[in-house]
């Protein structure tokens, strides 16, 4: 399949990436609600200025019969005949950053042939870190941050933004096999499922597209333009809450979601040592107090005592 997939040019191609850049996945597979990835590939493409470096071969991965492709019939001919595609990319972040992109159609065949494919090219390419994306819809509800589950290597970006962490059985994607590859290969890799209303799952959601470009943003460090998401977000949830205000069914609903979102929320959330049983914080004498007591025993206990207080 490698001579399949090089244009005749890579090699010139190549020669021009930089090592060492992080890989962002885009594909879209088994499940995408909010269109979360659809969004994410589209808005890559139009604002970072990709670069096409590989074009994998259709024909040997794609079921046409599963998902045909698009043509359009113009009177009395056939125009805008429009292929599936799957290409490995160079772009830009807003600052200039360069990064690589895997996007496109999820491989119905071939998949450890592909994934080979593609851990060559991360070794090749002496990639930093490869970070993807998907979105399953869940029973959470639309005016309550999107929620994630983090998966991979990084154990700083689980530990800040894992807030669901549940054990379970569930069809793979290529993406999943790519990240386990990834990760018994010892390299780094971050995985972030997005949590999606589903109530919103057959939507395009900004507010997906949002929380999958904070994923990438928090992982890589890249720098990606989401003000014009931002805006989008917030019409389309006020068109949300308008919609849902005109039916006391769907507002009760919400309501129920919220609740319930909001106790499991406090119950994955650490208590603050500041804070006492009964919810209540410190005055200010009284943590005046509990520094006059640390430091009383810290000298009981051989401290220095002629060492300054910073």
């Amino acid at each position: 399949m490698t001579e399949s997939i090089f244009s005749a040019d890579y090699a010139e191609r190549r020669a021009r990436v930089p090592r060492g850049l992080p890989l962002v996945v885009a594909m879209q597979g088994l499940t995408d609600a909010g269109g979360a990835i659809a969004q994410l590939e589209e808005y890559l493409w139009e604002h970072c200025g990709p670069e096409e470096l590989v074009r994998f071969n259709a024909d040997l991965l794609l079921d046409y019969r599963a998902r045909r492709p698009v043509i359009t019939f113009d009177e009395d001919h056939f125009v805008d005949y429009a292929p599936e595609e799957l290409t490995l990319s160079l772009l830009h972040d807003e600052l200039g950053a360069p990064f690589l992109l895997l996007s496109g159609y999820e491989p119905d065949f071939r998949w450890e042939q592909f994934i080979d494919t593609v851990l060559l090219l991360v070794h090749e390419f002496e990639v930093s870190i490869t970070v993807w994306s998907h979105a399953i819809p869940m029973p959470v509800p639309h005016t309550r941050p999107i929620s994630t589950t983090v998966s991979g290597s990084r154990d700083d970006l689980i530990e800040a933004r894992s807030v669901w962490k549940p054990t379970t059985k569930l069809s793979a994607s290529a993406s999943h096999v790519l990240e386990y590859r990834l990760h018994s290969l010892g390299e780094e890799v971050a995985g972030f499922a997005l949590l999606i209303p589903h109530y919103l799952a057959n939507t395009e959601y900004p507010d997906a597209l949002f929380a999958a470009l904070d994923g990438i943003m928090a992982a890589t460090g890249l720098i990606l333009p989401t003000d014009d998401v931002r805006r989008l977000a917030r019409q389309f949830n006020a068109q949300v809450d308008t919609q849902i205000a005109e039916n006391d069914e769907s507002t009760e609903m919400v309501r129920t979601l919220e609740q319930r979102y909001d106790a499991y929320m406090e119950d994955q959330s650490p208590r603050s040592p500041l804070v006492s049983e009964d919810g209540s914080i410190p005055t200010a004498d009284q943590l005046a107090s509990e520094l006059e007591r640390y430091l009383a025993e810290h000298r009981r206990r051989g401290g220095d005592d002629d060492a300054p207080v910073k």
